[in-house]
């Protein structure tokens, strides 16, 4: 019998006709044969597989929500962060890999303590909060958002996962109680007049504007930070790209110490962070 349907290299094809990343249109396709955990090494074992016609229909459609700018998290409800897969929809900001940069640096700072107390404030998806709780299982992590639906996004993955984080419905450090190890956030940063918001129509906005400059709920969090952190605890943001020299100079003006940027995986300075040293008193 003669199939007509195409197999999984021209669908491949032509979602490239389209215009859409190699990368994208492998996650996409493997989502759409419902493969999504086979990786790329199964689809060149199968790539002369013939695909059904609906499943075809449905790849194609995806296809071209992604060219209109949907991330492909939200087209495949799933995330890898962290070596975790978060479930991630348009409630919440697609988590970057960029992100993995501030994880790296928290788990470093909280290394010395045996039960370190972490708090992360914006939490989104749950991603950071979930890759340190994963990573250091000793470690008692409260996530803070917000938004209600974020929170409930974030709950969903923690307990999918069996990660037990904390969850608390506040406005930044606003009725948060307690003294942290360490207070990580990746907040808002996008400046409210920012061109390169048009493309990113499909996520939250709250979630990435913040005010004229970028830097309004970085000032809030810097601000409150303080009081919630123990004696020689860090405060680590992620920020923009062009932020950090920004950013520091606001960690010193509250009187942190230590004040110092990481890089992103393309060398750019994407995080900026600083300790409280209690020695100081406050006038």
């Amino acid at each position: 019998m003669h199939n007509t349907s195409p197999t999984l290299t021209q669908a491949l094809a032509q979602a490239h006709t389209l215009g859409l990343a190699r990368i994208d249109a492998q996650l996409l396709l493997l989502h759409a044969v419902g493969r999504p955990d086979a990786g790329r090494a199964w689809l060149l074992a199968h790539d002369t597989d013939a695909m059904d016609e609906a499943v075809h229909a449905q790849f194609l459609a995806l296809c071209q929500r992604r060219v209109a700018g949907e991330p492909v998290a939200y087209l495949t409800g799933r995330k890898e962060f962290y070596g975790l897969p978060l479930q991630v929809d348009a409630r919440v900001l697609d988590p970057r890999p960029d992100t993995e940069t501030l994880v790296d640096w928290a788990l470093e700072v909280i290394a010395p303590h045996p039960s370190p107390r972490v708090m992360d404030l914006g939490t989104g998806s749950g991603a950071i909060a979930l890759a340190l709780q994963s990573q250091r299982p000793t470690a008692q992590v409260l996530a803070v958002d917000a938004s209600a639906d974020a929170l409930t996004v974030a709950r969903a993955n923690g307990e999918r996962l069996g990660l037990a984080v904390q969850f608390q419905h506040a406005n930044w450090l606003a009725g948060v109680d307690g003294l942290f190890d360490a207070i990580v956030s990746n907040p808002p940063y996008i400046a409210s007049a920012d061109p390169h918001l048009a493309a990113l129509t499909h996520e939250p906005l709250q979630a990435l504007a913040s005010g004229a400059d970028g830097l309004d709920d970085i000032r809030a969090i810097v601000g409150q930070a303080a009081q919630h952190l123990t004696p020689g605890g860090w405060l680590l943001l992620e920020h923009g790209h062009d932020q950090a020299e920004a950013v520091q100079m606001l960690l010193l003006a509250h009187g942190f110490a230590a004040v110092q940027s990481r890089n992103d995986l393309a060398g750019v300075a994407r995080c900026t962070g600083g300790q409280w040293q209690m020695a100081q008193t406050v006038k």
